[in-house]
């Protein structure tokens, strides 16, 4: 009787020793680690608002990006916009660029794109905006007071829409990936021509001029603002009658999120 009990106690733990090394030789495959990693498993996926970015933004153009007639000279729209992006819980700060320089027409913005310091930049950049425009329209009028004529703001548009194609085309040269927001024109010469509604069709055709272009790009975004300018019972421009005062530059930033936050910023939080 002895004898059968110590050959089944032998026989367990025989039994419990070769369990002991199987157990062990999983740990050594890396079964190991399976079992922690399967513990820390996230069971769905975290809001992009768990990890708030950084983003880079390149602002370039002319005056309405430098901010002439900012009463504070912080930039015009940019501070506005700035405050908007980081209330957003995906946001973290918003970093802006600003190379908007007084004056600028579109053959000029495109030379500056040549910079190396711009096109580094813009190759960096999470988002890029874009003023630019006014001083080609301000032109036709500049050159022609006297006797302005429709014909001569339609072969400016002409070359206006060609730069305006070389424009992003460069950009693209630069960065393939960041959304490029080109922001509209709006007619500040109401207060000079007693034909307002014909200026108005002027500048309506060459924002639809830079509409096509934006459509054609792909990852681009037409904020159209000159409805802003016509329809307010407020003055929104500076003492030169031409660029924004504060409250303009404050509308203009409005319309401007109010576009990056219905079709762009969730795109650039994945």
């Amino acid at each position: 009787m002895l004898k059968k009990f110590t050959f089944l106690y032998v026989a367990l733990t025989m039994i419990m020793i070769l369990g002991s090394c199987s157990q062990f030789e999983n740990l050594q495959k890396g079964n190991f680690n399976k079992v922690k990693e399967t513990g820390m498993e996230i069971k769905e996926a975290l809001p992009a608002s768990f990890f708030p970015k950084d983003l880079h933004i390149v602002a370039a153009g002319d005056s309405l990006t430098q901010g002439v007639g900012d009463s504070t000279n912080t930039g015009g729209y940019i501070p506005y916009l700035t405050q908007q992006l980081e209330n957003e819980k995906t946001i973290k700060n918003a970093n802006f660029e600003n190379f908007g320089v007084r004056g600028n027409r579109t053959d000029q913005l495109l030379k500056r794109l040549n910079n190396k310091n711009v096109q580094s930049s813009i190759e960096g950049a999470d988002l890029i905006i874009l003023t630019i425009g006014g001083n080609d329209l301000m032109k036709v009028v500049k050159e022609n007071f006297s006797s302005l004529k429709l014909n001569h703001f339609q072969t400016e548009q002409k070359l206006f829409a060609e730069q305006l194609q070389e424009i992003f085309l460069s950009i693209r040269n630069q960065n393939q990936e960041a959304p490029i927001v080109l922001v509209g024109l709006y007619n500040p010469f109401y207060n000079w021509f007693a034909d307002v509604k014909e200026m108005n069709l002027i500048v309506d055709e060459w924002n639809g001029q830079s509409l096509s272009i934006v459509e054609k790009d792909g990852n681009a975004y037409f904020v159209d603002i000159h409805d802003i300018f016509l329809n307010n019972e407020e003055n929104l421009l500076y003492t030169d009658y031409f660029h924004p005062n504060d409250r303009g530059y404050q509308l203009i930033a409005d319309r401007i999120y109010e576009i990056l936050d219905e079709q762009v910023i969730d795109s650039m939080s994945n």
